[in-house]
């Protein structure tokens, strides 16, 4: 063989060399990613206080995640300004999947109702899943006299601005479905704003006469008959609650608002990160204990893919962007 022969032949035996390296570093620095994650506890930050429904979610979620990670899940409570607290720090947190929000549809309300927020609503976050979906329980006082939705609907009618109604504060998903109500039910009603997200106890003691509320806050309250539910707002009823009506049955044709709660990451978290993130969101949503949990509290257990998350998203922020033009919520 020629001196050039064996100079090629050497370069050849060099280059596949180095080709074998690169494959291996490679694939031993994608082991964090795809097979090390999470090696620390992991921050799933909640932007309302303890004992509301996105609270009570991610802490049955938090808690399955543990067990299957043999790493702490802390639920971090964050309230204010409707959400953007918690929002804010999401999408500022380092992308590695160590700081995820447990979010409700306030998350897609905020861009209708924020003069300008702080980060961007579908860059800077990364949808990984629909974890539950359910509906909005309408309560009121059993002060109130009206016994049944076209009751309520009468009174409202008969004295306006008379009857009000308590909310999570001004743009949260409370706020804005009881806005829908009242104008697809032609009625004035005045709004009572609190900060946070349980507000339960005031209408049980009278303060406030009526509510949008989640079923894990509720359904006790209704079953001791310390609350008179008279509508749930999808488009079926609740397994949880069957012998309450919908809106759309009780009195206001077409009125459909579903409540659900989310996983997100920051976004440029990487994808191997986010892939792993919803197989094991998935895989809690289906177990069995989770779903006694979850149904138990009246909360079907969805668990969709990042994609399909990402889009219903999308969906809400112009569905609640025409709601808040039409009930003129301004910007704030």
């Amino acid at each position: 063989m020629t001196v050039l022969g064996r100079m090629l032949t050497h370069l050849g035996a060099a280059v596949a060399f180095l080709a074998v390296c690169s494959s291996s570093a490679a694939q031993i620095a994608m082991q964090p990613t795809e097979h090390g994650y999470p090696s620390k506890p992991v921050r799933m930050l909640v932007g309302f206080s303890p004992g509301g429904g996105t609270d009570v979610a991610a802490r049955i979620i938090g808690r399955k995640l543990s067990e299957a990670w043999n790493q702490q899940v802390v639920v971090d409570n964050r309230p204010g300004a409707g959400g953007l607290v918690a929002f804010e720090l999401t999408a500022r947190a380092n992308p590695d999947g160590y700081t995820l929000l447990a979010t409700s549809p306030s998350f897609a309300i905020q861009p209708s109702i924020s003069a300008k927020l702080p980060f961007d609503p579908l860059r800077d976050f990364a949808p990984v899943t629909q974890a539950t979906s359910a509906p909005y329980l309408l309560v009121v006082y059993p002060g109130v006299e009206a016994k049944s939705l076209s009751e309520l609907i009468k009174l409202a009618k008969a004295h306006p601005g008379k009857l009000n109604y308590a909310s999570g504060g001004i743009g949260s998903a409370q706020h804005l479905t009881a806005e829908l109500f009242r104008l697809m039910a032609g009625i004035s009603i005045v709004h009572v704003p609190f900060k946070g997200a349980v507000n339960v106890p005031d209408v049980i003691a009278g303060r406030v006469q009526m509510l949008f509320s989640g079923l894990p806050q509720a359904m006790s309250h209704v079953q001791a008959n310390r609350l008179r539910a008279l509508g749930v707002t999808t488009a079926a009823r609740s397994s949880a609650l069957p012998s309450i009506p919908t809106l759309a049955e009780a009195g206001v044709p077409g009125f459909e608002v579903t409540i659900w709660y989310g996983i997100l990451a920051t976004g440029r978290t990487p994808a191997p990160i986010v892939d792993k993130l919803y197989v094991d969101l998935a895989r809690a949503l289906q177990s069995a204990d989770v779903r006694q949990q979850l149904t138990s509290l009246g909360l079907e257990p969805v668990g969709n893919a990042p994609a399909a998350f990402s889009t219903k998203i999308r969906a809400e922020i112009a569905q609640w962007a025409k709601v808040a033009k039409q009930a003129g919520v301004t910007p704030e």
